[in-house]
């Protein structure tokens, strides 16, 4: 009999917890006792796991008692001060969180693209990257191994859901205003996304940049274990509720054109290639969601940069972006390096 694990699940009552609790159990992740703990606001409260019901318990120490795997994903604070505690217990601790990214002791892990670098974990924990880097590093993945990555610029069109569900409840309210010619009120969002885009992640005032884009810079190198590769981003929001959509342009060392880098990506573990620009076929985040690959299309020349590629890359930021990365990163690690591959 194959083993079994004790699995807690931080941060249970979230978009993106619930999406851990949906992946856990749709690709049969082997749970013998789930534990889904959140905030003593939630405790008390049931969530449902293969059809039965799991009481939310507070966290505290004792919950990760003979707990063999810790999904976090509670925000930075939270993991700042509890992951030490799930991995002095001897718990595998994988965090969706920031906090961790840029430990030097902490490994950050896309599985299809540096699944190795988890073997190092002197703390016990494992981070997971951001949504926006996570969908692009699987695409670029294939190319940087056959001719080295030199330059990338990427503009990223996010999803209101990376913001939470409460910001989606919002938007949707926002959404209905503006469709019926009211005021549109900002709530949970922020400021007025329904009609509009935006940029309101916290500013990088050193260089210019939001941190949600310098994230995409520190990650994709720290990746890639490169950190020579320059990357150009810029974050905006979209009225979209889920899934994110990225125009990615690349340099690369070595030649590389269109058509090799559509033959390596048609071959790529996590990736499905969507591109018959002529027919009306390309990656559209509707399509995405709900779903566990990294969709790529629209992979060309670029016309502004002889030996340049451009292509659009999008995925589900709450599944492959989130909750799915950190499953696979477990059963990568727990399970076999092959088994995040299905």
């Amino acid at each position: 009999m194959s083993r079994q694990f004790k699995v807690a699940v931080v941060g249970a009552t979230g978009a993106v917890g619930q999406e851990m609790l949906r992946v856990l159990e749709e690709r049969n992740f082997p749970v013998s006792e789930l534990v889904p703990v959140a905030s003593e606001r939630s405790a008390g409260k049931t969530v449902t796991f293969r059809g039965t019901e799991h009481t939310i318990v507070a966290i505290s120490p004792e919950v990760f008692d003979g707990v063999d795997l810790a999904l976090f994903s509670a925000g930075g604070g939270t993991s700042l001060e509890w992951a030490p505690i799930a991995a002095s217990k001897g718990a595998l601790v994988v965090d969706n969180s920031s906090a961790w990214r840029r430990d030097p002791e902490v490994p950050l892990v896309v599985p299809e693209v540096n699944l190795d670098h988890a073997a190092n974990r002197p703390k016990g924990i494992i981070a997971n990257p951001n949504c926006s880097t996570i969908q692009m590093v699987v695409a670029l993945k294939p190319i940087h191994d056959a001719a080295r990555l030199k330059r990338i610029v990427v503009a990223t069109y996010q999803a209101i859901s990376g913001a939470g569900a409460q910001a989606v409840d919002a938007f949707r309210t926002q959404s209905r205003e503006y469709g019926e010619g009211k005021p549109v009120t900002a709530g949970k969002v922020g400021d007025v996304l329904a009609g509009s885009l935006l940029m309101r992640w916290t500013p990088d005032v050193a260089s210019g940049y939001q941190e949600e884009e310098m994230k995409m810079v520190v990650e994709t190198q720290k990746i890639f274990g490169d950190d020579t590769i320059r990357v150009s981003p810029t974050a905006v929001r979209v009225p979209v509720e889920s899934g994110h959509s990225e125009a990615v342009t690349i340099e690369t060392h070595e030649p590389m054109d269109a058509k090799r880098a559509r033959a390596l990506l048609e071959k790529a573990p996590g990736v499905v290639v969507i591109d018959d620009f002529a027919k009306g076929l390309y990656p559209k985040p509707k399509d995405a969601v709900g779903q566990d690959p990294v969709y790529v299309g629209r992979i060309r020349d670029d016309v502004g940069n002889p030996g340049g590629i451009q292509m659009w890359v999008v995925a589900d930021n709450l599944r492959k972006g989130a909750a799915l990365n950190a499953v696979q990163i477990a059963e990568g690690v727990l399970i076999g390096p092959e088994a995040f591959l299905r």
